[in-house]
């Protein structure tokens, strides 16, 4: 609804500027300008009319990159305000509201830059990996519940994965309680070979103020970055909390691209007939991640104690993840449907869930 308020504010924004193209050339009585006004000066009104059409189109279509229109529209029409400040000082307000709404779009822009920016990088440093191809043989180490899952995936006589591109949508909320449940879109690249991740994440926390943010661990490091407007920084944690924290969410989502438990860098331990502890050693950094499984060998979550926050007072908690839907996604059977949960002295936190949406393998070229 906002959208199309603002929309509509810079449609009819746009318009208004036609009255100096009109009194420029004697188009229509114009009574609300009392100055003359140039041919030259009535050309730039009509541009500015032209200019802030096409932003609130391009806004209204999400291209991203509706800010650069947005400018040049400002600085005309406030240009010609300036100079025909008596009769035309108005509509600085409406100058001022596209202003914001523009740095807002700049900042989110620049901010999807960057994150493209990392992953292009992690990709080319993973590279394109072999052509291998996952056989039974290559489970014979792996304890039973853990064979039983591979297996089950469909993994089995296909590709080893060196690349994941996943879509997601989702539900989160910020503090336990009932707080509101805000609507989530997100993105995530994983390699296999050098393991990380890149996740970006947008949520509107409240009408007209978005939030983007991003979660990565990349050789061997993580960051937790969370941006209002995409501009001012809310979380931006890093540390060795963080690098194990990162590390555990890559282990725990590996239910997504099941190849990657066969790497060297992931350790299996047994624990009953349908439970096992995967370890994860990398660059210095270590996690565990226990999984819980079905007898038909289904992914049914898992758990760790991981640390909530990266600050100097964030504590070990434990933390859950719950399948709530399985299905079959480009070939893989995995979980689709999943929620998250900190289970806190105060009580059960289940802060967010999500759905994949899109997946694909073994893409090395970042999508555009």
């Amino acid at each position: 609804m906002l959208r199309w308020i603002f929309a509509l504010l810079v449609f009819i924004h746009g318009f208004i500027h036609l009255m100096g193209f009109a009194k420029a050339f004697k188009l229509a009585p114009v009574n609300q300008l009392t100055s003359n006004i140039s041919a030259t000066a009535g050309v730039l009104w009509l541009l500015a009319c032209l200019l802030f059409i096409a932003t609130a189109i391009l806004f209204l279509v999400n291209k991203s990159e509706w800010w650069i229109i947005a400018v040049l529209a400002l600085i005309v029409s406030q240009a010609l305000i300036i100079q025909y400040w008596h009769d035309a000082k108005a509509g600085t307000i409406a100058n001022v509201i596209v202003l914001f709404a523009a740095i807002v779009a700049f900042s989110n822009w620049n901010f999807n830059k960057n994150v493209r920016a990392e992953v292009k990088q992690m990709l080319q440093d993973n590279g394109t990996g072999s052509k291998e191809i996952v056989t039974e043989d290559m489970l014979q180490k792996l304890p039973e519940p853990v064979k039983n899952w591979i297996r089950n995936s469909g993994i089995i006589g296909k590709e080893k994965l060196h690349t994941v591109h996943i879509k997601q949508r989702g539900w989160m909320r910020t503090k336990p309680g009932k707080d509101k449940w805000r609507p989530t879109m997100a993105e995530q690249y994983f390699t296999i070979d050098k393991p990380g991740f890149i996740w970006r994440v947008q949520m509107e926390m409240m009408p007209l103020v978005a939030v983007s943010g991003k979660d990565k661990f990349v050789d061997g490091k993580g960051q937790m970055l969370i941006k209002a407007f995409s501009l001012i920084n809310i979380v931006n944690d890093t540390g060795e909390k963080i690098d194990q924290g990162t590390l555990q969410r890559y282990l725990a989502e590996i239910c997504w691209f099941p190849s990657a438990a066969l790497s060297p860098y992931i350790k299996w331990e047994a624990i009953d007939t349908t439970t096992a502890k995967a370890t994860m050693n990398y660059n210095g950094v270590s996690g565990s991640v226990t999984f819980y499984f079905s007898k038909e060998g289904q992914i049914l979550g898992c758990s760790a104690d991981r640390y909530k926050g990266g600050g100097k007072d964030a504590t070990l908690e434990k933390w859950v993840v719950t399948t709530k839907g399985y299905s079959v996604m480009n070939g893989i059977k995995m979980p689709v449907k999943s929620e998250a949960t900190w289970k806190l002295k105060t009580g059960d936190f289940t802060w967010y869930k999500l759905e994949i949406t899109e997946v694909e393998y073994n893409q090395p070229e970042l999508n555009k």
